[in-house]
């Protein structure tokens, strides 16, 4: 296996502790026969056992260790696969190289690990070549995607030629993307190394919700998805501010959002407010990307002592570089203004020609000045929120009456916060519990 992966150019530089380099270490000291077998084999089970997690984590099945390949092939990324992914395969050099790496992929999509489990006395690479898995667990990673995975894993396995081998691989990339912004919907900052460099980490478990769920609010909804929708087609958009009573379905919105949109190409990066300082580096690091990102700031609001708003106001507009075109920023804020106002602020205003002019408060109105759609979610009327929780509750198969839920309805906003969205999904919960 060593033979092989030494031939590797493109996908050469693996990290040395991974489950490929691992194996080709294990599987070198087996055949110069000079290896402490105990050893060897809790080195062999370590792995499997890593095979089995990625497996897992994206519902693989049949054979794992051409799935686990496929995985490697369509996450790494390298500027062969990031090209691919903007533009597609075309005619140049590069490509004699590609064909080099994928020739010994085929290698070791057919590798024969007879030797090595006669040797160990293990029947774990038989097993997993023909796997199946226990039931259908929901998968961490987008389902769609992850089918598809599988389906390329088979395709792959059935190449007669490297030629075969590289249009699968590169019409994979132009379709869907290389590395985890093509597995995942949303993302959070990781770790910031010294040199600036962004670890994204992908956020799993992302709500499932749909614009349909937030039952009301046609109008902000109509406006959101408007933008949205010319940002990924191509079209200018604005950044979006969405500010209001807090449980109107702000948040919701945006998560709403990003899963209408995922199959056009649009991922989020959510963002807390102390890592704003990091924003240019996180926009270096994605805009050159085959992707439309948000950029998601939740409960955007600022004290009259934190300065952390002037870095978002430089990066969204003001600053030198121009904000890439396949970048938006969108917000939730309870407040309108963002930064907190006090009486304080009017102690340098100016009159002129019946004009009041005051510099404190224009320095707090510059921020959300920016956002060139503002979408305002109100609290819903007695009347609203009634058919609030009277859709969630039909839409839950709860068969109480109209009445019933409308006076139980009442009686919980009365104890639970007041009158909103989020009041009415609670009370449908607990009607449910």
């Amino acid at each position: 296996m060593n033979q092989i992966i030494s031939k590797l150019i493109i996908y050469g530089d693996l990290p040395e502790d991974c489950i490929l380099m691992e194996l080709a270490d294990i599987c070198g000291k087996v055949k110069s026969q000079d290896y402490n077998k105990d050893e060897l084999v809790t080195r062999v089970y370590k792995q499997v056992k890593k095979i089995l997690i990625v497996a897992t984590d994206y519902g693989f099945d049949k054979n794992l260790w051409q799935n686990y390949l496929t995985y490697l092939l369509i996450t790494d990324e390298n500027p062969f696969s990031i090209t691919c992914e903007k533009v597609g395969a075309n005619e140049g050099s590069v490509n004699h190289f590609a064909k080099n790496d994928f020739k010994a992929f085929m290698d070791l999509f057919h590798y024969d690990f007879s030797y090595l489990e006669s040797a160990l006395g293990v029947d774990c690479f038989s097993t997993l070549s023909d796997y199946h898995a226990i039931g259908k667990p929901e998968l961490m990673y987008n389902k769609n995607v992850s089918e598809k995975v599988r389906a390329l894993s088979e395709k792959l396995a059935n190449a007669n030629t490297e030629d075969e081998f590289f249009a699968c691989v590169t019409e994979f990339y132009k379709d869907y993307g290389v590395g985890m912004f093509g597995l995942n919907k949303a993302f959070r900052i990781g770790s910031v190394d010294d040199l600036g460099h962004i670890t994204f980490q992908a956020i799993n478990n992302m709500d499932k919700v749909m614009l349909d769920d937030l039952i009301g609010y046609e109008i902000q909804k109509k406006k959101l998805i408007a933008n949205t929708k010319a940002f990924v087609e191509g079209r200018k958009a604005n950044n979006v501010l969405l500010f209001g009573d807090s449980g109107t379905g702000k948040s919701t919105s945006i998560k709403a959002i990003v899963n209408e949109f995922y199959d056009k190409g649009l991922r989020m990066i959510e963002i807390y407010k102390h890592q704003f300082k990091d924003l240019s580096n996180v926009i270096a690091q994605i805009k050159n990307r085959n992707y439309k990102f948000i950029i998601y700031m939740d409960d955007l609001s600022f004290e009259e002592f934190e300065v952390e708003y002037k870095f978002l106001k430089a990066v969204i507009e003001g600053g030198v570089e121009t904000k890439p075109e396949n970048i938006l920023i969108y917000a939730t804020s309870n407040r309108r203004h963002l930064i907190k106002e006090t009486w304080n602020d009017r102690n340098d205003m100016e009159f002129q020609d019946g004009l009041h002019r005051s510099d404190t408060m224009e320095e707090k109105l510059s921020l959300v000045n920016r956002f060139g759609v503002t979408i305002s979610y109100s609290k819903p009327t007695p009347k609203e929120y009634y058919e609030i929780a009277m859709g969630l509750a039909r839409r839950a198969g709860i068969t109480m009456s109209d009445e019933e839920i409308k006076a139980e309805a009442n009686k919980w906003e009365l104890s639970h916060g007041g009158i909103s969205g989020r009041t009415a999904q609670q009370f449908v919960n607990y009607l449910l519990g």
